[in-house]
Formats: C-alpha cells, sequence, structure tokens
C-alpha cells in the first residue's frame, strides 16, 4: 500500500475525482494525489500508473528517479514516490496468480514498465484471488495459519513439518518476501479495512492485531512510507471499502472487534 492504488474498476483512463482506495482479495488500489512520502519498503509488488498519459517518479535507494508512465517495484526494494497531482498505484500480493505475471518481467528493482500503463482493476480482480503458480503447499499452509495467528514462526515451522531457517528460505525464494514482514502487510492490510469502516486509528490498531495505536503507526510508516492520519481521508473517501470473499469479511469483523475494544 502506499497508500496509492485506485478507485474500485478504475484504470489509467479513468476521470480524476475525490481520492478513491479500494481493498480486493489480493490486492488493494488508490487513485488520487500524493504528497511526499518517507523512503520504505513493502511487502507486496506495487506498479505506479500515470493516468491521461503523464508521467510518474519514484526515487531508489540511491537516489536514482526513475520516470515514466508506469512504474514497477518489487517486493522488499526500498524506495519512495515523488509527489504528484493524480497516480494509480496498485498493491499485488506476492501469493497471488497476478504477481507471477509482474515476476515474469524479471525487475530486480524500480523499473520504468510501459507495458502495464494501461492495467485496470478488471485484469487484476480475477487472478487476485487465486494462488500463485508453484508454491510449496508448507509454505501455504503456514501463510494460512499466519493470517490469524500470533503464533511465533519457529512454532509454526514445526507445524507444517519444516525447520525454521527452510520456512524462512522457502518464503524469501518463492515470495521474496520475509514471513514476519508478510504477515505485518497483512495485519496492515486489515487495519486498512477498519480505518475505511469508521474505526479510529487506536481501534482499527486492534483489528490489524498491532500491539498499539504507536505499533500501527511505526508499521505503516514502515511500509509505506506514509501515517494512519494521511491515509484516513483516501479510505474513508471510498464510499466504503470494497473486498471480496474472506478479506471482506475479515475487514467487516475486524472493525467491528475494534469498536468493541475501546
Amino acid at each position: 500500500m502506499e497508500v496509492t492504488g485506485a478507485a474500485a474498476g478504475a484504470g489509467a483512463g479513468a476521470g480524476a475525482g475525490q481520492p478513491r482506495f479500494t481493498v480486493g482479495p489480493g490486492y488493494a488500489l488508490y487513485r488520487g494525489p500524493l504528497a511526499d512520502s518517507a523512503f520504505h519498503r513493502h511487502a507486496a509488488f506495487q506498479v505506479a500508473l500515470a493516468p491521461a498519459a503523464r508521467t510518474v517518479a519514484v526515487d531508489d535507494d540511491a537516489g536514482r528517479r526513475h520516470r515514466g508512465p508506469a512504474i514497477v517495484v518489487p517486493p522488499m526494494v526500498r524506495h519512495r514516490m515523488a509527489p504528484v497531482r493524480e497516480v494509480l498505484v496498485f498493491y499485488v500480493d506476492p501469493h497471488c496468480a497476478f504477481a507471477d505475471r509482474l515476476r515474469a518481467d524479471g525487475a530486480q528493482g524500480v523499473t520504468v514498465a510501459p507495458q502495464w500503463h494501461g492495467l485496470t482493476e478488471r485484469d487484476v480482480r480475477p487472478h487476485g484471488g487465486l494462488p500463485a503458480t508453484g508454491l510449496d503447499p508448507r509454505l501455504r499452509a503456514a501463510m494460512a495459519a499466519l493470517a490469524d495467528d500470533q503464533q511465533p514462526l519457529e512454532g509454526l515451522a514445526a507445524r507444517v513439518g519444516l525447520s525454521p531457517q527452510r520456512l524462512r528460505a522457502l518464503a524469501q525464494r518463492q515470495l521474496g518476501v520475509p514471513l514476519a514482514r508478510w504477515r505485518s502487510w497483512q495485519r496492515l492490510s486489515r487495519a486498512a479495512l477498519a480505518l475505511g469502516e469508521g474505526c479510529s486509528p487506536a481501534q482499527a490498531a486492534f483489528a490489524g492485531g498491532f500491539a498499539d495505536q504507536a505499533h500501527f503507526t511505526r508499521w505503516m510508516r514502515e511500509l509505506t512510507g506514509l501515517t494512519p492520519a494521511q491515509v484516513s481521508p483516501a479510505l474513508r473517501g471510498a464510499g466504503g471499502l470494497r473486498g471480496s470473499g474472506g478479506l471482506r469479511g475479515a475487514g467487516s469483523r475486524a472493525a467491528q472487534a475494534g469498536r468493541r475494544a475501546v
């Protein structure tokens, strides 16, 4: 999430309007303006598009600025986006089938990718809820458990029949993301759903599984370069976050839990 992404059904040719943020199975997207963000690295692929044939700019960790109609940032690549009046950004979970198409491009760092300039949510949605090809069943079992479990990685590894070292190596090779950071990304997604459904930052932190609001804020800044205060207007301006299947239901249940907790 950078919190950049797109409105439901939006694509590069959609018109500008109120900032919108949407969460679907395996992806999130935002469309709207972007102020300056801090350097960060997230646990998802990012595809940033320039609407109306303009360009977007992303700075890499070495200080080089990459500019083009579309830019892809693989998971765990440190970067920041330059301020822009309007941007459309997709965040694609590394474990979903659409991530396979992004991996096939072979990008190792911030990469100008004009072939993705016409990307729309209709292209991503059918593949977002499907698993990436070739994921080890033990890794898939570990990810399913991590999504809802506070269990330490050591205990989880034994549960799926792997040593902790083997499980970490498997996640790094097949996802490109450490499992601990992948879990934090899932928590952040749940917290974002809760914010969009009207929870306060403190309630959203609880709903996402963070220790407290400060913990939530630190992780959001680390993973997106932004803070809950910066993100909330786009989330709440979306007319209600839209998800699908378990993700949407999980968001509703998490938000309810957050409201009860405070």
